[in-house]
């Protein structure tokens, strides 16, 4: 994570955190378990304002495992959802805050619903709710052995 105040920033917004390494007083790095799905947000700064913003949800793997590269994540991770500029950015978390209110843990939630918001918003479509009913689902789904996809 950095925090270049003013100029860049790189945050965790949900994810369970399993190991903190601080580089510096703006700087550190975090891991999570593989399995672990987690939100990562890069925005930066110019002279003239924002120049960019990105939200990834990700999946965390084991090393070895197929994966895809994202900046500032090492050795990279399941990319499930990947949005990039302000206004989706700021949607995206919207989302993502309309979830939390439900009371389902974040990074509990069916990775194949994060897919979804991706592929709604990308196509300029409103995402469906989820819920503690989809919630119940899942974990029933995954006490029956399955993995997890909706």
């Amino acid at each position: 994570m950095i925090d270049d105040e003013g100029r860049a920033e790189r945050w965790i917004r949900f994810g369970a955190v399993v190991e903190t390494h601080r580089v510096s007083a703006h700087n550190q790095f975090v891991g999570f378990a593989p399995g672990a799905v987690f939100a990562y947000v890069r925005w930066a700064c110019g002279p003239r304002g924002a120049v960019g913003a990105r939200l990834d949800i990700l999946q965390a793997v084991e090393r070895g495992a197929a994966r895809v590269a994202i900046p500032g994540v090492t050795p990279g991770a399941v990319s499930l959802l990947r949005l990039n500029g302000w206004s989706r950015v700021r949607h995206a978390l919207a989302v993502i805050d309309a979830v939390a209110e439900t009371g389902v843990a974040l990074e509990a939630v069916a990775p194949d619903h994060w897919r979804h918001v991706h592929n709604r918003m990308t196509a300029g479509l409103l995402p469906q709710a989820y819920g503690a009913a989809r919630h119940r689902a899942l974990k029933l789904r995954l006490a029956l052995g399955g993995d997890g996809r909706s």
